[in-house]
């Protein structure tokens, strides 16, 4: 059971995670940690993908709760280090990105229950793709390791912000979670016709 207490704390980060976003204004030096922090928040690709695999996991229940999040952070991790010392963009990297909204979207909406197994493989396959593009994305005045530090931890907030919302929902509100999902993939469908 959630407590009260606990909502409010992940209100109160969510708030300040937003509030990051002020630094993205012309004028600031943002590098590092900082930078890695706010990619996953300057992009509504990445952001409804990373909430979309938790709600998907506090959907799908049990060990799924920590092994898809885990799943998509190693794969974030792996995609990341792989761009960040080849450099070579990948075609149809943007679609890829688009499609794990959409299926994401589509797998919550649907309420399709997989083995765990193939849902961990899922949600690692999707997480190669943003964890390329996030490597892609790294500043030339960043370390690699503050700039992963920063999108991991801002990935881990939003994964556990998917499954506090998925689970408040799976409790009481089974349908506005459905609602959710399908409004995550109808948003992966414009990404996708947009890269």
């Amino acid at each position: 059971m959630i407590k009260l207490g606990s909502v409010r704390w992940m209100v109160a980060m969510i708030l300040v995670a937003l509030g990051s976003a002020a630094f993205a204004h012309t004028g600031h030096s943002v590098s590092g940690g900082a930078a890695g922090w706010m990619h996953p928040f300057s992009g509504l690709d990445h952001m409804l993908a990373m909430l979309a695999v938790g709600l998907w996991a506090a959907q799908s229940a049990g060990r799924s709760v920590w092994l898809l999040p885990a799943a998509f952070m190693s794969a974030l991790a792996a995609g990341a280090v792989v761009s960040m010392n080849w450099h070579y963009p990948v075609p149809a990297l943007e679609t890829g990105i688009a499609l794990s909204v959409l299926a994401i979207g589509l797998l919550i909406a649907l309420s399709v229950r997989l083995t765990v197994g193939i849902s961990v493989g899922i949600a690692a396959l999707f997480g190669v793709f943003h964890g390329y593009a996030h490597g892609l994305e790294l500043p030339e005045s960043a370390t690699p390791f503050t700039y992963a530090s920063g999108f991991l931890s801002a990935t881990a907030l939003l994964h556990f912000s998917g499954i506090l919302a998925g689970t408040l929902m799976r409790e009481k509100y089974a349908l506005l979670a459905k609602i959710s999902g399908g409004a995550i993939a109808a948003a992966g469908i414009e990404l996708l016709v947009l890269s």
